[in-house]
């Protein structure tokens, strides 16, 4: 099986799939897989675009509503995670994840899902300190604050991944796991980002919690984006039950663009070719069920366990394993009208819709969904005070 990595998207797909057909031509062979790290970009109409936090001179409608149109279809199955420049009314939506267009899904928040036997785990949205503790309480239309807060990453997805067990084959996060430039080469990182210097002698580069996640997942590979530079390190994780040693290949693409490293063939020759199995993870299902409880659309946040409770998530797991088909079911339904470039539509955010695969999941996992919660924690939680967002981490990262 062969798999390729890209960077930041940044709606660049028709570029990124001409790419693609190019690579395949001077290899005289099939790419099954494309894993994009974030920065995605889905925007079906000018009200996405409205959702989407970036400088305005990056505004652009780009070629995503074609693939959501249906007028253009991916050449091969798109996986991919948020960043911090999507358009963020329409990820939620999916909250748990799913079809964004026909052969490209949307990992969601957090999620784990099987390719052919590769168990591949995504963590999106970037860190900022001040709202990692809270809740999913934003909801479109945005104000100017929520509009960059709704990308920061909730503890609440971080503490979930945690409570994976197994092996994780990929892990896909849009920003780096903090201290990563420890594991490469951090000296030809500079002569690349010579701005980084700071960080990287304070270890202030990348995000604290995924570096908890890299230590307690330990997967084969970790693929990341955001910084716009390719960076490749080696990280070594020792057992703690013996003296094995565990590596992680972590790398780090650059964005589309011409002449920079956005893309990277990786070879699994113990998967098989085309795409034979795209499944739920059984115990992903597990822990978002029993996790749900734990969720909350306010700006406060549950406290969370340390753990949940692993006999509970091997119960729930057992009742999926006797399940014949966790196949992703192929429910892409268009929920937006069809935008059209002679006559687009207002630039104006809308509120937020049920998506039905969101619906269909919910009943499979049997709990009440996030957004049925949203309008009532809404109106609740709306008149407290808020604090002015400062986007301190953002300064370099906005004209992305």
């Amino acid at each position: 099986m062969r798999v390729v990595v890209e960077g930041c998207c940044h709606g660049e797909l028709d570029k990124i799939y001409h790419t693609i057909e190019e690579i395949e031509q001077v290899i005289h062979d099939k790419i099954d897989l494309l894993l994009i790290c974030g920065d995605f970009q889905a925007v079906r109409n000018q009200s996405d675009l409205a959702s989407l936090a970036c400088p305005l001179k990056y505004r652009k409608m780009q070629s995503f509503y074609k693939y959501y149109n249906g007028t253009i279809e991916a050449p091969l199955l798109t996986i991919f995670i948020g960043g911090n420049h999507e358009a963020s009314n329409h990820l939620q939506e999916l909250y748990f994840g799913g079809w964004v267009a026909h052969n490209i899904y949307y990992l969601g928040s957090a999620g784990v899902i099987n390719v052919n036997g590769l168990r591949i785990a995504g963590l999106s949205g970037i860190y900022n300190s001040k709202h990692y503790h809270l809740g999913h309480y934003e909801i479109p239309p945005y104000d100017s604050d929520e509009l960059r807060s709704v990308y920061h990453v909730r503890a609440f997805e971080v503490w979930k991944l945690k409570q994976l067990s197994g092996r994780i084959d990929i892990v896909l996060t849009h920003d780096w796991p903090r201290g990563i430039h420890y594991h490469g080469d951090a000296k030809k990182l500079l002569r690349k980002k010579s701005f980084l210097t700071q960080e990287l002698l304070s270890n202030t580069l990348g995000s604290p919690p995924n570096e908890e996640l890299l230590n307690c997942l330990q997967p084969a590979y970790w693929f990341s984006s955001h910084m716009h530079v390719k960076f490749p390190a080696i990280v070594k994780h020792q057992h703690p039950k013996d003296e094995s040693i565990l590596e992680t290949k972590f790398l780090s693409l650059d964005k589309c663009l011409p002449q920079r490293d956005f893309l990277q063939v990786i070879d699994f020759p113990q998967q098989p070719k085309g795409l034979q199995k795209f499944a739920y993870d059984q115990e992903w299902l597990a822990i978002t069920k029993l996790s749900h409880r734990y969720f909350s659309t306010a700006r406060s946040l549950v406290p969370l366990p340390e753990k949940l409770d692993r006999e509970e998530i091997e119960k729930i797991r057992d009742l999926y394993k006797e399940s014949k088909d966790l196949q992703i079911p192929h429910n892409f339904v268009i929920t937006e009208g069809k935008y059209d470039p002679l006559h687009p539509d207002s630039p104006i955010q809308k509120p937020l819709k049920e998506n039905p695969q969101t619906t269909a999941l919910l009943e499979l996992l049997q709990i009440s969904g996030p957004i049925y919660n949203y309008h009532k924690e809404r109106e609740t939680s709306k008149d407290l005070p808020k604090e002015k967002y400062a986007n301190p981490d953002e300064i370099q990262l906005e004209s992305d």
